[in-house]
């Protein structure tokens, strides 16, 4: 039997609310909350619920200014369905007893937002529907603020706008091209080189060059912002701090990565050595079934702990270059989890934790004799074109930082990596990356002149930013 529940108990409960509930609506009616869909701790509530004997979207605003955000959500879902433009429909939207706000929406068994299917530029035909659909609300002259893939809820055949708190009357022609840029900044750089094909689906008139500065602005907030969360608490990240150490781990791990993180030495002991040097040890764990990588930098002496003890770790700077990476659509071992040993303010050893690579580095699986395999050639024209073009040298670029898996070129020893908002800095940096590349195999090679010639750009140009 549901227990009727308070919303002060739901703000108290954070991300643990206990699921099913009931609550007691100013009509008498009654509903009964079922399943969690998405979760903002004391402010708002989205699922699954029970409602006058149907299933229903139920989204439950109770922070301190729910009934404003409440507001907002009911006031863009009409406005949506005054434009004509598909939206779930609206059952219910009021004020509750505690200061809470609750909408009642459809409920579409079986659909799938667009974030959660996998979109790829080399199957650009899945995005071109929603960039359709993103015409005709501006059209509509409409905006959403928030815009993001997960807006568009796929249903069958249809394709839906959803989140309606969002939703404003554009204030201009320029709210419209930033709100397209805010969307088409959420896709990684590959998708650039399509936006001949999205901006025909929008089906509006662009200034494709005055677009692409946009999007690259709102790709350079939404990366900071991005790199910020991976140090703070909140929906993807769990972050834990004391006075003598930090945690940071993805939160859909962080169960199953509670006994490594809390004895990360006693791991790398139990696991395979991979390398044992004298600032870093590195050992592969394998933990129910899974192997990971533990990478610990270690302190030499009190002369390098003490030159260490202000800075952020190489841990923490590794850990901030593996997301770096993945927001831009790099390939690069999935970063799981980060550990700083403190004492207050002062840091000392640390702990990287990462999805292990199976893939084989290019030092053994290319021979100097011969060019690469054409996909290899591919991978590794793309990869270097979009560091170069992205400004962003790795530091340390021999061959065995380089790893062949499932298509992909996928980088790794991640400490030195660096994304260089000056040109000058950058060519210094990727001469140096391109050279110690070079070095790998012997000079005058067949695949030295390859990569040399024309894969492994030598001078910067005009595509390259910093994005």
């Amino acid at each position: 039997m549901s227990e009727h529940v308070s919303l002060q108990t739901l703000r108290a409960a954070g991300r643990q609310p206990t699921l099913p509930f009931v609550l007691a609506l100013a009509d008498g009616g009654r509903l009964e909350f079922v399943r969690l869909l998405r979760l903002l701790p004391g402010r708002r509530l989205a699922g699954v619920a029970a409602w006058n004997g149907q299933s229903v979207f139920a989204k439950l605003f109770i922070g301190a200014e729910a009934t404003r955000h409440g507001e907002r959500e009911r006031a863009g879902l009409v406005a949506l369905q005054a434009a004509g433009l598909p939206t779930p429909a609206l059952h219910f939207a009021g004020a509750l007893a505690e200061g809470g706000y609750l909408v009642l929406c459809d409920y579409l068994d079986g659909a799938v937002a667009l974030d959660e299917q996998p979109l790829s530029p080399e199957a650009p035909q899945a995005l071109l529907p929603a960039m359709a659909l993103l015409g005709r609300l501006h059209a509509a002259g409409l905006v959403q603020r928030d815009l993001h893939p997960g807006n568009f809820l796929c249903h069958g055949e249809r394709l839906l706008l959803i989140d309606g708190d969002g939703v404003r009357p554009a204030a201009s022609a320029a709210a419209l091209a930033d709100n397209l840029a805010l969307l088409l900044a959420q896709l990684t750089p590959a998708w650039d080189q399509l936006q001949g094909a999205l901006l025909q689906a929008y089906g509006r008139p662009v200034d494709a060059a005055a677009l692409a500065k946009l999007v690259a602005a709102a790709r350079q907030r939404r990366l900071q912002h991005f790199l910020a969360k991976t140090v703070r608490d909140c929906s993807q990240f769990a972050v834990h701090r004391d006075f003598r150490r930090f945690t940071a781990v993805l939160r859909d791990e962080e169960a199953a990565l509670h006994s490594l993180l809390a004895e990360p030495d006693a791991a790398m002991a139990a696991g395979r050595l991979l390398k044992d040097g004298g600032t870093c040890t590195v050992a592969a764990v394998d933990l129910a079934g899974r192997t990971l990588v533990v990478k610990r930098y270690n302190l030499k002496h009190w002369r390098h702990a003490l030159s260490r003890a202000w800075r952020p770790s190489r841990a923490w700077h590794s850990w901030q270059a593996a997301h770096r990476l993945d927001f831009y659509g790099i390939a690069t071992p999935q970063p799981l989890a980060l550990v700083e040993e403190r004492l207050g303010p002062l840091r000392s050893r640390a702990f990287l934790i990462a999805e292990h690579c199976p893939g084989a580095n290019l030092q053994t699986c290319l021979d100097p004799a011969q060019l690469p395999p054409p996909d290899l050639q591919q991978a590794l024209h793309q990869l270097f074109a979009t560091l170069h073009r992205l400004q962003i040298s790795h530091g340390d670029l021999k061959a065995t930082n380089l790893l062949w898996h499932d298509g992909q070129i996928v980088l790794i020893d991640l400490d030195a990596l660096v994304q260089h908002r000056s040109a000058n800095g950058f060519a210094r940096a990727w001469r140096r990356d391109r050279a110690r590349l070079l070095r790998n195999w012997p000079a005058g090679s067949a695949l030295v002149e390859w990569l040399a010639q024309a894969n492994v750009p030598n001078q910067l140009d005009s595509s390259a930013c910093a994005a």
